[in-house]
């Protein structure tokens, strides 16, 4: 999203590459440049006793913020207190009331990842699809070259308000002209794991990569790994295997919990940083409440990111280029200025 929203609760997202980050439109006056150099050795668990787990390096607090119109958003990647965890350029907590919306707007060079936490989100885009992601659903969209959307929400009596969480995902340089293409998969279509059984009180949404056994159908352009974990009672405790060197974080969406053997809790609307040590195989969560949940997201990818708005390149010259293609609507902008959704303008 331009001015975007995402999805609620604690989740664990691991990348294999970069990542794309939103940003709101009175940030665009300069186009940000990073970098980042990350190894990726994967080293899956086989014992508790054989698991060393990422530590926390650094701890934000997502504050609710209006975004888009009239939406309300906890953004943590991608706010000036952690404007860069590349692979992952954005990370957004979002409530859509009504009235309030993302109507049409344009994409270059990242993945966006839509997970519904509640409620119900419409999509509408230029190259003709469209769709609704239900309660507990994902939409993984490759933006490649360009593309025009719109994300509205579902609203009538009795539906609950869509809440979620959009992550954005900068593409690996290859793939970032490469035509934009969707995943998308119901609730009952993501994959569950459950570390000490259906009734052990852990499970594990497996929106992309693999958790204790389960892969995800979705294969992402760079290979992101992304969790929701829900933790049912206090005091347990599950190791999930992340690839040593990969960029890692966790967003708590309810209760409380501690990483590894750390003694420090950690709250809601928290995101955790962590660590990437070359033993560092995964991470350790233990909860400290009931009912906490968290995502985990991680990848990683080694090359600079120029970021201006929506668009995500890897060089000032190819962002330009990206400005003249949506200005002249050209090389995946054609529709740039003749194109309207018609959820968009409601």
């Amino acid at each position: 999203m331009y001015k975007t929203v995402a999805l609620a609760a604690i989740v664990l997202t691991f990348a294999y590459f970069l990542a794309t980050s939103p940003i709101r439109f009175d940030d665009l006056l300069q186009p940000k440049i990073f970098t980042n150099s990350v190894q990726s050795d994967n080293l899956p668990h086989s014992a508790m006793a054989a698991s060393v787990s990422r530590r926390v390096v650094k701890k934000v607090l997502a504050v609710e913020t209006a975004e888009g119109e009239g939406a309300l958003v906890r953004r943590s990647i991608g706010s000036m207190k952690l404007r860069n965890l590349t692979p992952f350029l954005m990370l957004d907590h979002f409530h859509v009331s009504k009235g309030a919306g993302f109507p049409d707007h344009p994409h270059r060079g990242q993945a966006t990842v839509t997970y519904m936490l509640e409620g119900s989100s419409r999509h509408e885009d230029s190259a003709g699809h469209k769709g609704t992601i239900e309660t507990g659903g994902v939409q993984w969209m490759c933006a490649g070259r360009g593309i025009i959307h719109a994300e509205m929400p579902v609203q009538g009596p009795d539906i609950p308000e869509p809440r979620g969480m959009q992550l954005w995902i900068d593409l690996p340089k290859q793939y970032k002209m490469v035509e934009p293409t969707y995943q998308e998969l119901g609730p009952e279509e993501i994959p569950s794991a459950f570390p000490e059984g259906p009734d052990g009180g852990v499970k594990i949404k497996v929106i992309s990569g693999k958790s204790h056994g389960v892969e995800s159908p979705v294969r992402p352009l760079g290979g992101c790994w992304y969790f929701h974990v829900i933790i049912d009672k206090k005091d347990k405790t599950v190791f999930q295997d992340i690839p040593a060197g990969w960029t890692s974080f966790i967003y708590i969406l309810k209760g409380s919990l501690k990483v590894g053997e750390e003694p420090n809790a950690h709250e809601a609307f928290h995101t955790l940083v962590l660590s990437g040590d070359a033993n560092e195989n995964g991470v350790q969560l233990t909860s400290l409440a009931d009912n906490t949940e968290a995502v985990i997201a991680g990848e990683p990818l080694e090359q600079s990111v120029v970021q201006y708005g929506p668009f995500v390149m890897t060089s000032r010259e190819e962002i330009q280029q990206t400005l003249l293609d949506y200005q002249f609507g050209k090389n995946g902008f054609e529709k740039a200025h003749t194109w309207k959704s018609l959820i968009g303008g409601r």
